[in-house]
């Protein structure tokens, strides 16, 4: 299964980093995409909207949901939340892992554990 890491760099993402250490740990072989670097595209997320809700995906505790207005908060739904995530990805809940069919957000090591068999 060949599966991509999506995130920001671990230099600055203290949960990306647990992400790649373990995979790394594990001899895990997959790809890693900084999006904050790299862009996202809006093809990307509709794929990623697809395997998940945006509530799931949409990350209420970064410091970039904190500097939103009063009204772009209250009026959240899909349509908002995906135009926001464009605008600014460190909206998006990460890491985000996937293989195309199948997505994981966030890392928790018993989740990295079953999704890779170990």
């Amino acid at each position: 299964m060949s599966s991509t890491l999506y995130g920001l760099s671990p230099k600055v993402c203290d949960t990306v980093k647990k992400a790649v250490t373990w995979l790394d740990k594990h001899a895990i072989d997959y790809q890693f995409y900084d999006y904050r670097a790299s862009g996202l595209s809006r093809e990307l997320l509709d794929g990623w909207l697809a395997l998940t809700s945006w509530e799931n995906l949409f990350n209420k505790r970064s410091t970039s949901y904190r500097a939103l207005t009063d009204d772009q908060k209250n009026t959240l739904d899909a349509t908002s939340a995906r135009e926001l995530m464009l605008a600014n990805p460190t909206l998006i809940k990460r890491p985000v892992l996937t293989d195309g069919k199948q997505i994981l957000i966030g890392f928790k090591e018993a989740n990295y554990k079953e999704w890779f068999g170990k």
